[in-house]
């Protein structure tokens, strides 16, 4: 068992559910990823991961984009006061790891997010749900494209676009949570 998975393989069950719901909010999908412990490295861990997403119902997705925030805008972390430290600091490392996968969005024209704020708007009022899209890596002129590109979508096509942009953040995001251990 490698040092750098070992530490998710020992913790209590809940306790291996909370970590991993920082990087994709399902609860079922965590319970499944969980209940495949032990993982016997970290690349075994993010194929699981990944396969759990692409596994999820849509109820399931659906809970998990609730924690994402819109393209161009902060993630919001949950007060203290009604939350654990130790959720707490969950809730701010998954904040942080949004600002960081939008930081191509935090230093766009001006106009490009007004734009974005409209066209996520658009996207809400024609899918139901937020804009997602993997931003690590993309500029905010490279999202609005995208996102004007989807608009276009039949919902059961969005679908699986969004199954596949969230099992990409998540792949990403495991990858961070096992980094900063």
């Amino acid at each position: 068992m490698s040092g750098e998975i070992g530490w998710l393989n020992s913790l209590p069950l809940d306790h291996a559910e909370a970590e991993l719901l920082t990087c994709c909010a399902s609860r079922n999908w965590a319970r499944k990823v969980v209940a495949r412990r032990p993982y016997e490295n970290s690349e075994s861990l993010i194929a699981a991961a990944v396969t759990g997403v692409c596994e999820l119902s849509w109820p399931d997705v659906e809970e998990a984009l609730s924690a994402h925030p819109r393209i161009g805008e902060r993630a919001k972390v949950a007060a203290a006061v009604e939350v654990s430290s130790a959720s707490a600091e969950k809730a701010r490392r998954e904040a942080n790891w949004s600002r960081s996968e939008q930081s191509g969005a935090a230093t766009a024209d001006p106009a490009v997010l007004r734009e974005l704020a409209a066209g996520n708007f658009a996207y809400e009022k024609r899918f139901g749900h937020v804009f997602l899209i993997r931003a690590t890596g993309r500029s905010a002129e490279e999202m609005l494209t995208e996102l004007r590109k989807r608009l276009d979508n039949a919902v059961e096509d969005e679908r699986v676009v969004i199954a596949a942009e969230l099992a990409e953040i998540t792949r990403l995001r495991v990858r961070k949570l096992l980094e900063q251990r």
